[in-house]
């Protein structure tokens, strides 16, 4: 067993897609939110590459103590969870699946803690053989149903969400109900093996999961904590994910 380090928490966070990763740090704005909000939380942001070969990717999973998962403007790939393509559905990033896929498996393996954000808590789900919904939108029930879970352009919208009793997000938000920004146009259908459903938009969309074991501290949110300025409860989820990081350094 390890003891627990006095250097910051090492957090990697993989680029959005493979073409901001081509365009480099200039052009990849949007990835800068996570960024600072781990620094915020008092961890130090790692990038991730996503042409590292799978040798190369392993040894730098190896030299971190937790990830982020961010969003993106790609979709996972359908297949994955076993349905055709659907028109609205955007096109597949294997290059950032792969990364992810990578980096969860060896997450899971070795106890270190995950937050997935929105594209990232997709792919969470999937990764442990859920489904998603293609396109809210389009769904049969869709119309007059669903809140704006996205915009064309402009500020991201806000809505409500309750969160279950005696989960992570509960406990961090202080209360059983939150106020979340929102820019997705997927979600989650059927959970993943092992994973909780703990947040709900009122109009029953899912919009959080947690890992259902006290072994891996595993939160997926559908919102933009890193976007949220000065929110309590997005803070109160980085700063989490680097305190649990440090705990899990000590079991390690």
């Amino acid at each position: 067993m390890t003891t627990a380090r006095n250097d910051a928490i090492r957090v990697g966070i993989p680029f959005r897609t493979r073409i901001e990763w081509l365009a480099g740090a200039a052009k990849s704005g949007k990835i800068e939110y996570y960024y600072r909000a781990v620094r915020d939380a008092g961890g130090e942001p790692v990038p991730i590459s996503l042409a590292l070969d799978p040798t190369a990717l392993g040894r730098l999973a190896d030299s971190l103590d937790a990830m982020v998962l961010p969003g993106s403007p790609a979709d996972v790939d359908p297949a994955r969870y076993g349905e055709a393509r659907q028109a609205k559905t955007a096109p597949v990033d294997e290059a950032r699946e792969r990364t992810d896929w990578a980096l969860l498996d060896h997450a899971l393996s070795t106890g270190k803690p995950v937050l997935a954000i929105c594209y990232g808590n997709q792919l969470l789900n999937v990764y442990r053989g859920g489904s998603l919904i293609q396109d809210i939108p389009s769904e049969p029930a869709a119309a007059g149903t669903f809140l704006a879970h996205s915009a064309e352009q402009g500020d991201y919208p806000e809505h409500p969400v309750h969160l279950a009793a005696g989960s992570r997000l509960a406990s961090l938000a202080g209360s059983a109900q939150a106020r979340v920004n929102s820019s997705h146009h997927q979600a989650i259908r059927t959970p993943g093996r092992g994973l909780r459903i703990t947040a709900r938009a009122p109009d029953g969309v899912i919009e959080g999961v947690e890992w259902d074991a006290d072994s891996n501290w595993i939160v997926g949110v559908q919102w933009h904590p890193e976007r949220m300025a000065g929110d309590a409860f997005a803070a109160a989820l980085f700063r989490a994910l680097v305190a649990q990081s440090r705990h899990a350094q000590v079991r390690r």
